[in-house]
């Protein structure tokens, strides 16, 4: 067995990283001295800023568009950049999308949309990396970004707690089976942040009350990014396996709602 070798050097592959958690990521392994493979998927400007700012940091960036829709095909891309880039030591895979449907309204193809590029997709795109990272013969990293509704569910998005929760277990069954190729897998699952998907992009997180959160606000991108580089470093060479929760206390305020909701507001998405 191998030991996993990610270190200060190397490439990494960053799934939706023309914004949000993902451009943060970039720039955080960009600092850390890789080089960096951006995908995006509507958003090709957002992509060529974020190698704009890899490149700031005196590193390679190499872009690509990638649509977690079209399956199997997309997961090329990971291929793609590996090829262009030289080789991939750490995939992230980043990209993902929501709903917020009730049960009993879901269409079928919304389920199918939101199950392909929140679990089929990180699927796939891990199993390119892995045979990739296998063949290079010296470990490497994959850190999936869950969600806090790996843990806990939210009224209206079914298929995205089911998904991110398949994500989590998918992480485990990776680690277990790669560690043997000194590949480490781990998933991050964030919380309320600050980014275009939660509407909040470019807002000052200190600036914004979340009372149901015990840290009393949401996170930024380069909070998560840091824990994202830390599983994909040296310093994580003995995790894998794990879920790390990043949400400044959510998901332990579960209990608290019984006594502290006042409305039945919550039930609505």
């Amino acid at each position: 067995m191998t030991v996993p070798t990610a270190s200060a050097t190397g490439v990494a592959v960053i799934t939706g990283a023309d914004s949000g958690i993902g451009r943060a990521t970039a720039v955080r392994l960009a600092e850390a001295g890789l080089d960096v493979g951006i995908t995006w998927h509507g958003d090709r400007e957002g992509a060529e800023r974020t190698a704009e700012e890899v490149g700031r940091h005196g590193r390679r960036a190499a872009v690509a568009q990638m649509d977690l829709t079209r399956l199997p095909d997309a997961a090329d891309v990971i291929d793609d950049l590996a090829e262009r880039l030289g080789r991939i030591d750490v995939l992230v895979n980043n990209a993902g999308t929501g709903t917020a449907t009730p049960f009993l309204d879901l269409a079928h193809e919304t389920v199918r949309q939101v199950i392909d590029v929140d679990l089929i997709g990180p699927f796939l795109c891990g199993q390119r990396a892995a045979r990739r990272m296998i063949r290079q013969g010296d470990g490497g990293r994959i850190v999936n970004v869950t969600s806090v509704h790996e843990h806990q569910p939210r009224v209206g998005a079914a298929p995205y707690c089911a998904a991110k929760g398949g994500l989590g277990l998918l992480t485990q069954v990776m680690a277990l089976e790669l560690a043997e190729h000194g590949i480490t897998v781990n998933a991050v699952a964030p919380g309320e942040i600050a980014t275009p998907m939660t509407g909040q992009e470019d807002t000052d997180v200190h600036g914004v009350r979340r009372p149901g959160i015990p840290l009393g606000r949401p996170g930024d991108a380069r909070e998560i990014a840091a824990v994202i580089a830390f599983l994909a470093g040296p310093d994580a060479s003995y995790v894998t396996g794990a879920s790390w929760i990043a949400d400044g206390g959510m998901v332990r305020m579960g209990p608290q709602a019984g006594s502290h909701l006042r409305s039945d507001e919550w039930r609505r998405p």
